[in-house]
């Protein structure tokens, strides 16, 4: 059995994690791949939970020997997903979600064509600025520096299936699951998961 892989992208502040998080409280069978990075841990991090943070020279190495499915530099900093953990993930049909940029996310797209993408957008550019400001995790330059980097992300939003506007965070979270959910009763996944009840059906 496969698991159903879904990538969620957003620009920095729109509330990618928090929404991801939320879900995760309403949707079982289903689990946040932690990616590598080679940025630093902010306070309350941990390791393996959020992320595994390794140095440049390991990161270059991993990715040298095509340990990850994906990866990009974000922000200044490389991120990583283990192509290991996501096939063992998926064939034990847990299904996965993926938080990665657009770049990412094309990448992977090109190796799992049927995968679901969804994009977070913020309500407007100053709505997140405000988030980022309130977040109080990135100082001045760091802000500047992913409020320009937003409006390349957000230029990529015709690359994805649905989308989801984080303006009020319940409804965002309940379309989120609902997305999840419907993935599931795909007629692909349906078959995949069901193989048994189809072919008693007759239905190839």
């Amino acid at each position: 059995m496969i698991g159903n892989l879904i990538i969620v992208c957003a620009p920095s502040g729109a509330g990618k994690s928090s929404l991801v998080n939320a879900m995760l409280a309403d949707v079982a069978g289903i689990k946040v791949s932690v990616s590598h990075t080679t940025r630093a841990p902010r306070d309350g991090e941990v390791e393996g939970r959020e992320y595994h943070f390794v140095d440049v020279s390991t990161f270059n190495e991993m990715a040298g020997r095509d340990v990850f499915l994906e990866h990009a530099l974000v922000h200044g900093n490389c991120y990583g997903t283990s192509r290991e953990w996501i096939a063992a993930a998926r064939s034990a049909d847990m299904d996965i979600i993926l938080e990665i940029d657009w770049q990412g996310a094309q990448q992977v797209r090109r190796i799992f064509p049927d995968a679901v993408t969804v994009f977070i957008l913020p309500p407007s550019m100053e709505e997140l600025e405000r988030r980022l400001r309130g977040r109080d995790k990135d100082n001045e330059d760091s802000i500047r520096n992913r409020m320009a980097n937003a409006a390349e992300e957000i230029a990529h939003v015709g690359e994805f299936e649905y989308v989801i506007i984080n303006n009020e965070f319940d409804n965002a979270r309940a379309e989120l699951g609902a997305i999840v959910r419907a993935a599931r009763a795909k007629l692909a996944t349906q078959r995949e998961r069901h193989s048994n009840l189809f072919r008693n059906f007759g239905i190839r």
